[in-house]
């Protein structure tokens, strides 16, 4: 059974950051694509980024412009989100999602392609 335990969330003023993990459990981690979607309150969920099962190619939508880094441990069937420079924007629920093998096109892009999730964490940026 695939489960996802996102950990890491929390308040940060305007500029901070945080590193959220995911700890996967249950599956192949090191061979399925992994990455995080957020959904703040009213909109619609979209995706943060995405990480390949080697960890050689990472994926970012638009809005994260070189804040984020997803990056991942294979030892301990961990991935992580570093972000920086967060704004009141970035305030969202964030969560861990996973599919086996590679992260196919458009993956990230469509919020309703991974098949597994995990249950969220809270992310809140005050200015």
């Amino acid at each position: 059974q695939v489960q996802l335990a996102e950990s890491g969330g929390g308040s940060v003023q305007a500029g901070g950051s945080l590193r959220l993990s995911c700890s996967a459990s249950g599956f192949t981690a090191s061979g399925s694509c992994m990455g995080w979607f957020r959904q703040a309150p009213g909109k619609e969920r979209e995706g943060v980024a995405a990480i390949s099962p080697g960890g050689t190619m990472t994926y970012y939508g638009g809005f994260v412009r070189g804040r984020f880094t997803i990056s991942r441990d294979i030892s301990k069937n961990t991935v992580y989100l570093h972000m920086n420079s967060l704004k009141p924007d970035d305030t969202a629920m964030y969560y861990c999602a996973t599919d086996p093998g590679p992260c196919g096109g458009g993956w990230l892009e469509n919020p309703l392609s991974p098949l597994n999730w995990g249950q969220g964490t809270q992310v809140t940026v005050s200015s």
